[in-house]
């Protein structure tokens, strides 16, 4: 287990015992969470801009069309802030103030490098799909030459990496607690449905036992 240095700008300076800084807690949080928000400025405008990511060890990897801004912006090297969340619960205190949420989230600083190498790239893309549903890669028709040629990746390193999370029940002032209203965690997860096929589906395919059974 890595531990990640904490610096001016991953410091957690508010409620800063909710801070983890170890590469067990930054990991779980990535590995079950699908979507990042990637935050750049272009010529003192900032985005942000959601996407799918994939970890490998200590890599971060994002991929997309080889025309995105955001990746042609990011493969010059600026300074990118990538984070992740993951929301547990509703936590409904007794007064308006003291509302809050249990979450899980992650904040990586640092300058993306552009993957050319094919077997990385390739290796990247195979992680990004199996982020999303566990042995897909093996089952679908892999990327053409012109594909790979028409995707862009990304790497970011997990060294300036910190972690923030809330658990439990609300934080009420003291002279709260005897009021008559209802205060406690409402808990919030994501969970499957059945798989709807496709309806070009040209020949009755049943649906792989990854699809049909899907967990995190």
């Amino acid at each position: 287990m890595t531990q990640y240095t904490p610096t001016e700008r991953t410091q957690v300076k508010r409620l800063p015992n909710r801070g983890a800084y170890d590469s067990e807690t930054v990991f779980k949080i990535l590995d079950e969470a699908f979507l990042c928000h990637v935050g750049f400025a272009v010529n003192g405008q900032p985005f942000v801009i959601p996407t799918g990511y994939a970890r490998v060890r200590e890599m971060l990897y994002i991929h997309g069309s080889a025309a995105s801004r955001m990746l042609r912006t990011l493969s010059e090297g600026v300074q990118v802030c990538v984070t992740v969340t993951l929301v547990d619960g509703l936590v409904l205190a007794r007064s308006a103030f003291h509302h809050s949420m249990n979450y899980r989230s992650v904040v990586i600083l640092g300058r993306g490098t552009l993957v050319d190498g094919r077997e990385e790239k390739l290796a990247a893309l195979e992680a990004l799909t199996e982020h999303i549903v566990r042995g897909r890669w093996k089952d679908v028709r892999q990327p053409t030459e012109a594909e790979v040629k028409a995707t862009t990746v990304l790497a970011l390193p997990l060294v300036e990496v910190s972690a923030k999370i809330r658990t439990g029940p609300p934080k009420d002032d003291e002279e709260d607690y005897s009021l008559p209203i209802w205060a406690g965690v409402v808990p919030l997860q994501l969970v499957p449905g059945p798989p709807i096929a496709d309806p070009r589906l040209e020949q009755k395919v049943a649906p792989p036992a990854y699809a049909e059974n899907y967990s995190r």
